[in-house]
């Protein structure tokens, strides 16, 4: 049997995409168009009830959901690319910046950036709502920019973020610095170094193809 991969292009799903592609593993690919709803849907739902992306439904039919689980399951099960340390403190701090990309930079910063409205009150008149949304947008970059200038701070002067080897926190990492390219937010030195790094790997040249991107 083969993984079956539901992910939006250039979404959070591209740092689990580029895993699946670097442990060389079969999968199916399912493109759920999040504007269209199709994350909405009761087959998409019946899969993943939260109705969030990515999801990995494994050969025995369970399906796995959230960043963080997935891309653990992927280390632990296919340890021969050391995408997680063995030592556990290693580990630890891996899951940390990993928990920390995807809790604060994305679901903090980004979303106030990519899904304003989420943050409106209820009701506002348009005239309202076209007022708020620059200050909501404009306090998503400034948590953006906070959170990477913590996340400088952590980074070695060179190499992945856990040191020689790439890891699950790289693929996270890659995806909201991708993002920061996407959208104009400048990256501090070491963030900047660690994307083109990462974006210099023949997996991740591939799978920015495969999505769209050049």
């Amino acid at each position: 049997m083969t993984l079956k991969f539901y992910m939006t292009p250039g979404s959070c799903s591209t740092g689990i995409h580029i895993l699946l592609e670097e442990l060389d593993l079969p999968f199916e690919v399912t493109i759920v168009n999040l504007p269209a709803g199709d994350h909405l849907k009761p087959e998409y739902r019946a899969l993943n009830p939260k109705g969030t992306i990515p999801t990995l439904v494994l050969d025995d039919g369970r399906a796995l959901t959230e960043f963080q689980a997935i891309a653990f399951w992927l280390a632990r099960t296919y340890p021969r690319k050391r995408l997680l340390s063995v030592d556990a403190v290693a580990a630890a701090q891996a899951i940390e910046l990993m928990d920390y990309v995807v809790g604060t930079v994305h679901g903090q910063g980004y979303t106030r950036i990519f899904t304003t409205d989420r943050y409106l009150p209820a009701g506002l008149a348009d005239a309202d709502r076209a007022a708020w949304q620059p200050s909501v947008q404009a306090r998503g970059r400034e948590m953006v920019s906070e959170a990477f200038a913590v996340i400088e701070g952590r980074l070695p002067d060179a190499g992945y973020a856990m040191g020689a080897d790439f890891t699950i926190a790289d693929a996270a990492l890659f995806y909201v610095e991708f993002w920061a390219d996407k959208t104009g937010l400048a990256l501090p030195p070491r963030c900047a170094a660690h994307y083109q790094l990462v974006r210099s790997r023949p997996v991740v040249q591939r799978v920015l193809r495969e999505e769209g991107y050049r």
